[in-house]
């Protein structure tokens, strides 16, 4: 959908993700309430959760991919660039670095190229591309929790609410 296109901007990546990753996540949120019969505002709430979720955990996802631990994580830093995909690390990189970082990293995207992965990390830690996006999920973050406010108080709505804090806080 996004590989090797480095002209990907963060509304293109956000639509991206939320087709993909967060709609999987907004299923699995809705698909409790419709089985439950609850009533259309619940329904949504839950849907406007899993969509924010979803989100939140796709971009913790895409900063993990420069600023994780392969081994903790399972899969090698750098795939995402490797497969091409523009993820937000890169576009927010890519928007504040020098002309010359910029045209790394629109390299790397558009080639797959991972030989300068340690190159490309350190700019996106320098640019502030890394607190940028980790600021991004924790934006969707609080959107999930404010969907919960229409939820009744139950341990429930407890467990949703802590997911959604300890996944800005996920390692793998």
């Amino acid at each position: 959908m996004n590989m090797h296109d480095a002209s990907l901007d963060e509304n293109g990546y956000l639509n991206v993700i939320r087709s993909k990753t967060a709609k999987l996540f907004e299923a699995s949120t809705r698909l409790p309430a419709v089985i439950t019969g609850s009533s259309p505002a619940v329904e949504t709430a839950c849907a406007e959760y899993g969509q924010a979720l979803g989100t939140a955990f796709q971009v913790i996802d895409d900063v993990l991919d420069y600023d994780g631990d392969a081994a903790l994580m399972g899969k090698n830093l750098g795939d995402d660039l490797r497969e091409g995909k523009a993820t937000l690390p890169l576009i927010v990189a890519m928007q504040r670095g020098t002309p010359d970082e910029c045209a790394l990293i629109r390299q790397a995207i558009e080639n797959g190229e991972v030989e300068s992965l340690q190159k490309i990390a350190a700019i996106v830690r320098s640019t502030g591309a890394m607190q940028a996006t980790r600021e991004a999920a924790s934006a969707q973050a609080r959107l999930a929790l404010n969907a919960l406010h229409v939820l009744a108080d139950s341990d429930y709505k407890t467990a949703l609410a802590a997911l959604a804090e300890q996944l800005l806080d996920r390692q793998s």
